[in-house]
């Protein structure tokens, strides 16, 4: 009897021993033969989610302690360009703390002193300008009623100043605005205290420091180490000091000038050249010397005048003459470098950033020159970008050459053509 499809089919799904075999896994199901999770998956997945946590909190801490990191940045770099002095005065028998405290109270006085001095120019002149504010008023009134045929008067200004509107907003504001800067003051002093007290660690431990990091490290990263703060501190310290002695000359120079055109407030003026022309480069001498001409135009507009031309070939005399002199032992940076750095170092770190730029930048110069191989360069006339003493036609001899050849073609005969041999020059 034949078998029905069913049973068929049935016969062909069972196995030849009585029993049915495993069905195949279907596509696109478990991971494992048994349908279980790869055990490498859960600790990958961990370890992701703890490093993007690590991430996020390294983040969030970062900019949290940014003013703190750049208040300790500012401070070694103080450490470093006071480092010399404190070393030689500890080099002649003084403590090392003491010897900071020295540096320390004669870098606040200096500072202290120039502020003080500053602020009184500003001062009288504000106080200046408010006792003349109402003969200035008068004279616009008076200008406004002959021009325009109108009857103004000072006493119905005034009386419409204070009550208005504007006025009441304007002194609610300022009412805040001085709790702001009360604050901003604050956090200012705040933040200079805490540069002083790193400052100040940071010289009279600077011994100690070194040897701590040293301990971290074998005795061939020791060398480097030690090499790279001496390189720091030698590019930052004559940094420093070559910089105040060319912002002394600077200063003399133009204290002289401002005295014999019997500007007020000569002394303080000559100081905010020094300062501002020495530690701004290539445009600090103009930027210092704007405030000397103004108050020497309200003199006399001519002694402006005289100001600016002195400014100008000053600059020269500083970049051909004394700053090569000074700076050559110290810090030898290209100028377009100097400006470069210092608008960098203004677009990361801000006013901090322009003035650790240049000594930062001669220290990273200084490190990279004593570990790159340098090769001795080619006499070609297109490196030095001019021809060698001797080497083809002088400028007389090519001179009447050049006069030979026009003389040759003038002639009506035309034998003193380049070709023929009455063109060539008796030379």
């Amino acid at each position: 009897m034949a078998r029905t499809d069913e049973t068929g089919q049935e016969a062909q799904q069972s196995s030849p021993f009585g029993t049915t075999p495993p069905a195949p896994p279907p596509v696109g199901g478990a991971a494992g033969p048994n349908g279980r999770m790869p055990r490498w998956l859960p600790r990958a997945l961990v370890l992701a989610l703890a490093l993007v946590a690590v991430f996020q909190l390294g983040s969030w801490a970062f900019h949290q302690l940014t003013g703190l990191l750049i208040n300790i940045l500012i401070a070694f770099f103080l450490a470093l360009a006071i480092e010399p002095a404190v070393s030689w005065m500890a080099s002649r028998g003084m403590r090392r703390g003491l010897a900071t405290f020295v540096v320390f109270i004669g870098v606040i006085i200096v500072a202290a002193g120039f502020v003080t001095l500053l602020g009184s120019i500003l001062a009288d002149q504000i106080i200046k300008m408010i006792e003349g504010f109402p003969d200035y008023l008068d004279s616009v009134i008076n200008w406004i009623n002959t021009h325009f045929k109108t009857d103004l008067k000072r006493v119905d200004i005034q009386e419409g100043l204070l009550r208005s509107d504007w006025l009441r907003n304007y002194v609610q504001n300022s009412a805040t605005g001085v709790l702001d800067v009360s604050a901003q003051v604050i956090g200012g002093l705040f933040q200079l205290l805490t540069v002083a007290l790193f400052s100040f660690y940071f010289a009279a431990d600077g011994p100690r420091l070194r040897r701590t990091i040293c301990s971290l490290l074998p005795p061939a990263r020791q060398a480097e180490v030690l090499r790279a703060w001496e390189i720091a501190v030698n590019k930052t310290g004559g940094y420093i000091y070559s910089r105040g002695l060319m912002a002394l000359i600077s200063g003399a120079a133009h204290f002289v000038l401002l005295q014999a055109l019997d500007v007020p407030y000569a002394p303080v003026l000559a100081v905010w050249v020094g300062l501002v022309s020495q530690f701004i480069p290539t445009i600090g001498t103009y930027l210092a010397g704007a405030l000397p001409m103004l108050i020497a135009f309200t003199v006399n507009p001519w002694y402006a005048l005289w100001v600016l031309i002195f400014v100008v070939i000053y600059q020269q005399f500083e970049n051909y003459v004394l700053q090569p002199k000074l700076t050559a032992k110290t810090v030898d940076i290209h100028p377009a470098v100097a400006f470069g750095s210092v608008i960098a170092g203004t677009a990361l770190l801000g006013a901090v950033g322009a003035l650790i730029a240049i000594p930062a930048i001669a220290t990273l110069q200084a490190f990279l020159g004593a570990y790159v191989k340098r090769y001795d360069v080619t006499d070609d006339p297109r490196v030095h970008g001019h021809r060698r003493r001797g080497e083809g036609p002088s400028l007389v001899t090519r001179a009447r050459q050049v006069w030979a050849r026009r003389a040759g073609r003038e002639r009506p005969d035309g034998g003193g053509s380049e070709g023929g041999d009455s063109g060539k020059s008796p030379v």
